[in-house]
């Protein structure tokens, strides 16, 4: 992705020299990837009820020089994906009549505090629908490279563009609607809606990549970067990885063939009326 030299959102809370309070989770989002189960990224859409219980930590992790200039990078290349989100969900509303209230992004480092509660950055990227902010430590970043073997700039791009999703159904009232089912219908059926919702929020992050391509800011190869990640993430590929095998009823956000599907329905297709996933036959 093309991201030198372009214009960064300003709507960013950095909190990286921020300690989280002493609750920091230790291990790092491989050391507890099981919590992936249950988030990516953020469990359903950042519902405050699907937070998992902070591990007992240390302080802020000490940062080595070139470690620190590394990851300040990567906040420089969120900024800028950020801001491009911004300028096609502006657009979209724009043609609706409608105002676009943009989303703040959390920088933090370990351990964080938002109004869905107390977080680890075991719990990956996540979106808290009650304050309305996206929450990122951005060691995220090396996870998804080293340990879930999804490398690439895009990779992290999708991953953004997947919690400002979140936003997106949080303004027009489907996070609302799923979270109310919570007291209302099974743990099986709900996980369900959950899967749904996930799923529409890859559909958004394809339709924030369809438009992003028409800016020419990305290079060749990006889109795989991000149908990688979506494969690396999928519920029955991370229930692999960490049980040995797979239990469908306990899926939140989907597979992995249909997170790389809804994505690329985004990406190809730019059409909003496309993503309907509640709705979908097939889930």
């Amino acid at each position: 992705m093309f991201w030198k030299g372009r214009r960064g959102s300003t709507n960013v809370d950095d909190r990286r020299g921020i300690s989280g309070g002493g609750i920091a989770a230790g291990g790092g989002i491989i050391g507890v990837i099981i919590y992936l189960l249950y988030t990516f990224l953020g469990g359903s859409g950042g519902d405050s009820s699907t937070v998992p219980p902070i591990l007992p930590g240390n302080q802020q992790t000490e940062m080595s020089a070139e470690e620190k200039a590394a990851d300040d990078e990567r906040a420089e290349f969120v900024k800028v994906v950020l801001a491009d989100t911004e300028d096609v969900w502006n657009k979209l509303f724009g043609e609706q009549g409608k105002d676009y209230p943009e989303p703040t992004l959390v920088l933090f480092r370990d351990a964080v505090q938002s109004a869905c509660g107390n977080a680890s950055a075991a719990m990956g990227p996540f979106y808290c629908p009650g304050d309305q902010q996206v929450y990122v430590d951005l060691s995220f970043y090396q996870d998804l490279q080293t340990k879930l073997n999804a490398p690439g700039d895009f990779a992290m791009a999708y991953v953004i563009a997947h919690e400002v999703g979140h936003h997106i159904q949080k303004l027009n009232g489907s996070a609302d609607k799923i979270s109310r089912l919570r007291q209302q219908v099974s743990e099986t059926e709900y996980n369900r809606y959950s899967v749904k919702m996930e799923l529409q929020a890859d559909f958004l992050a394809g339709i924030w990549a369809h438009y992003a391509q028409q800016k020419n800011i990305l290079e060749s190869g990006d889109i795989e970067e991000a149908l990688n990640a979506a494969n690396a993430i999928g519920d029955d590929l991370l229930q692999k990885r960490t049980q040995g095998y797979v239990v469908p009823d306990a899926f939140t956000h989907g597979t992995s063939a249909q997170r790389m599907y809804w994505f690329k329905k985004g990406y190809q297709s730019g059409d909003l009326g496309q993503g309907d996933t509640f709705n979908s036959p097939d889930l």
